[in-house]
């Protein structure tokens, strides 16, 4: 009995490997259940840590998750190439905002993530299970992207809470994933936070993912993905009438370097 169960288990993974050999798309909805599994055990097992270790949310709990989800490249085949991590070193808080491309950037998040430093994610994200558990516990700032009026007072209390607690803040400014390899444009919540709070802002670019992986054409293979922590854009002095200038320069630094890192013309 024990030797079919073993024979018939060989014969299906030797299925599906020839099946990813042969179908992109199988190979790619295997890769991404298999991702997704891997968040939601992680999760489970970064939370008991978390809650052993420091007993609640707090900002604290990134570097344990941090540890955990490093290891996830190596499931998938991806190599980091970072460059400008001195750039982080900065006296204070800071906002720092990056490009947001898929459901692989948490990957790249924490390959460079600094300490004392939260995200800003939508409010959706609390109940995807362990997942929402564990970034709950790691203290990620949640708005309600449905409702300006409430995003506004959470970033104007996270502006206070920044500059009181020491902490960077890392946001997205383009608002929503997007694999295209170019950038959406800025929405100015960060950059306003900047400037109320008076505190730099760090650029961080990661190459195009889309050599290696899109949804849409389903690839999903291994590959390098390059990053850039950009010097501190610094805001002090400036006021609400500037922040459509740093949005705006903000922005095509980062586009300059994110086709530079992707290899592909301006």
């Amino acid at each position: 009995m024990e030797l079919g169960w073993l024979l018939w288990g060989t014969a299906v993974l030797l299925l599906l490997h020839v099946l990813m050999e042969l179908s992109p798309a199988v190979n790619f909805a295997l890769r991404i259940g298999f991702y997704c599994v891997l968040c939601l055990v992680s999760s489970a097992l970064a939370a008991a840590a978390c809650l052993l270790v420091n007993g609640g949310r707090t900002v604290k709990n990134m570097r344990i998750i941090r540890a955990v989800v490093r290891t996830f490249k190596y499931f998938f085949g991806l190599r980091f190439e970072v460059k400008g991590l001195e750039n982080f070193k900065v006296e204070g808080p800071a906002i720092i905002v990056s490009n947001h491309q898929s459901i692989l950037d948490m990957m790249g998040l924490m390959e460079v993530l600094p300490d004392n430093c939260v995200q800003v994610g939508k409010k959706e994200l609390m109940y995807m299970g362990s997942v929402g558990l564990i970034i709950y516990l790691g203290g990620i700032i949640f708005i309600n992207r449905k409702s300006t009026s409430s995003a506004k007072m959470v970033m104007s209390e996270v502006a206070k809470t920044m500059v009181a607690d020491n902490v960077k803040v890392w946001v997205y400014p383009e608002g929503t994933r997007n694999c295209t390899g170019d950038l959406l444009p800025f929405k100015k919540g960060a950059f306003h936070l900047a400037v109320q709070a008076q505190v730099p802002v760090i650029p961080v670019v990661y190459s195009s993912f889309t050599s290696f992986y899109n949804p849409k054409t389903k690839l999903f293979t291994s590959g390098k993905i390059k990053v850039e922590i950009l010097p501190p854009i610094e805001t002090k002095g400036l006021t609400s009438d500037n922040v459509t200038e740093l949005t705006d320069r903000c922005f095509s630094t980062m586009r300059e370097t994110l086709f530079r890192l992707s290899g592909r013309p301006s």
